[in-house]
């Protein structure tokens, strides 16, 4: 069988980023919603941007503990076709923005550290369209641009599509994918020259690399 891990960049604050993103085959771009992240940005610069995006780009906003609503009308005033949240976010909010905010697939994150256990990816499995797993680092809810320890992964025996994140870079990702086999991956500091400022050579090996990954699998 022919393995392609889709690639997600996320923190995307620049229209220059999201045309360079776009001529290396991105998959999908990530929008994040969260006024304490350096790469905050605001519904109506996402919205134009989505605008624009070709078939088969999505766009994917991020949320950590967002009012359910205001993601709602986000997602909906945008025209992203995911709702990210990496926040403490239960079964039932999934559902229900999964649910209202039409059409909409719900992304699960979790923040991986030692405890991590399979059950607690359970009461999800109904409600979410996939699992992100992040590094886990106390008091952020993410881009930490660390990474964890992906043996761990075989031991959560997930459900569902599987996305990885959590410091990759273009000098980590074959390893990382060979290790995970993940649906997707999802980079952010790893391809930046500073929070919000992507690197597009990084980008372009970052892409490079993973293809690679690919044909080794």
């Amino acid at each position: 069988m022919n393995i392609r891990t889709r690639i997600k960049m996320c923190g995307i604050t620049r229209k220059k980023d999201v045309k360079f993103a776009l001529s290396q085959g991105i998959d999908a771009l990530g929008f994040i919603f969260y006024e304490k992240s350096p790469r905050n940005v605001y519904p109506d610069f996402v919205k134009k941007v989505v605008k624009k995006l070709p078939p088969f780009v999505d766009g994917v906003g991020v949320f950590v503990d967002r009012d359910r609503e205001e993601v709602e009308e986000i997602v909906e005033y945008c025209g992203l076709s995911h709702a990210q949240l990496h926040g403490k976010e239960d079964y039932k909010y999934c559902e229900r923005v999964g649910r209202h905010a039409s059409p909409c697939h719900v992304i699960k994150a979790f923040r991986v550290s030692e405890s991590t256990k399979s059950s607690d990816f359970i009461p999800y499995s109904d409600v979410v369209h996939g699992f992100l797993l992040d590094s886990y680092s106390k008091g952020n809810a993410g881009g930490t641009g660390k990474t964890f320890d992906w043996d761990m992964v075989k031991q959560l025996d997930l459900n569902k599509p599987l996305i990885l994140a959590g410091g990759l870079s273009p000098q980590n990702i074959e390893e990382a994918i060979l290790i995970v086999k993940p649906f997707g991956v999802d980079v952010n500091s790893g391809v930046e020259i500073e929070p919000g400022i992507k690197d597009h050579s990084k980008l372009m090996e970052f892409v490079q690399r993973v293809r690679l990954a690919d044909t080794a699998l």
